[in-house]
């Protein structure tokens, strides 16, 4: 098969570091090279999805799926913590990544990596996949999402299914959750809120350590802090 037939598949994730909700492995694949599909996308305007507004995200995303096919797989807080909790959250990223691969079946894959050593995040991407029955040439670069537009278009892509899900979440909780992040000021103060009552909701990541900081502060307060 010519190098321009095959089928190129970029992988990305969004939410990783959130205390809320899901985190989401976006793909997005297309008929072609790396080098190949470039400008396309690039004037589609596939670039790192933290550049862009949200707004600004939904418009690429439509104009991006009139050149190739795109997917995503998630994850829910509790699988997450399970995960965390054995020093395993890498592996449950190549888990959502290899069932994108075997969903769409590439010829060639581009993964922004988030093991520190992106050639060891390849070869276990590649493994998995063949493991799964589906051999994959992948080649994973830390800032993928920056240097190559099939990666920044899959980083859209993850990112606007995640903001959904969070907006989903917030509608049913009936409270502003803010980005989800705990940088975030709003995320913040509404986890601070969120810790008061038991059980957790099912969206709280319960082994971030922002949780058992804010936890733990909050059970060594005084007892006349929580009023009568």
């Amino acid at each position: 098969m010519r190098d321009d037939q095959r089928l190129l598949v970029g992988l990305d994730e969004a939410g990783r570091g959130s205390v809320f909700g899901p985190l989401v492995v976006g793909a997005f694949a297309i008929r072609g090279t790396p080098r190949g599909t470039h400008r396309r996308l690039v004037a589609a305007g596939a670039r790192d999805s933290k550049t862009l507004t949200p707004k600004r995200r939904t418009e690429v995303l439509r104009r991006l799926r009139t050149l190739g096919e795109t997917a995503y797989a998630a994850a829910e807080p509790a699988l997450i913590d399970r995960y965390v909790r054995d020093g395993r959250l890498n592996e449950l990223e190549l888990v959502l990544m290899t069932s994108l691969v075997v969903r769409l079946r590439p010829e060639v894959v581009v993964v922004d990596a988030c093991d520190p050593d992106a050639e060891r995040f390849g070869r276990n991407l590649a493994d998995r996949s063949a493991r799964a029955g589906c051999p994959v040439e992948v080649h994973a670069h830390h800032k993928a999402d920056r240097d190559f537009p099939v990666v920044g278009a899959s980083s859209i892509v993850a990112k606007v299914e995640r903001d959904r899900a969070i907006a989903r979440i917030a509608r049913r909780a009936g409270r502003d959750l803010g980005s989800g992040y705990p940088s975030d000021r709003v995320t913040r103060e509404c986890l601070r809120e969120i810790l008061k009552v038991r059980p957790l909701p099912p969206y709280v990541r319960r082994s971030w350590a922002t949780v058992d900081i804010l936890m733990r502060e909050r059970s060594l307060r005084p007892l006349e802090s929580f009023g009568p």
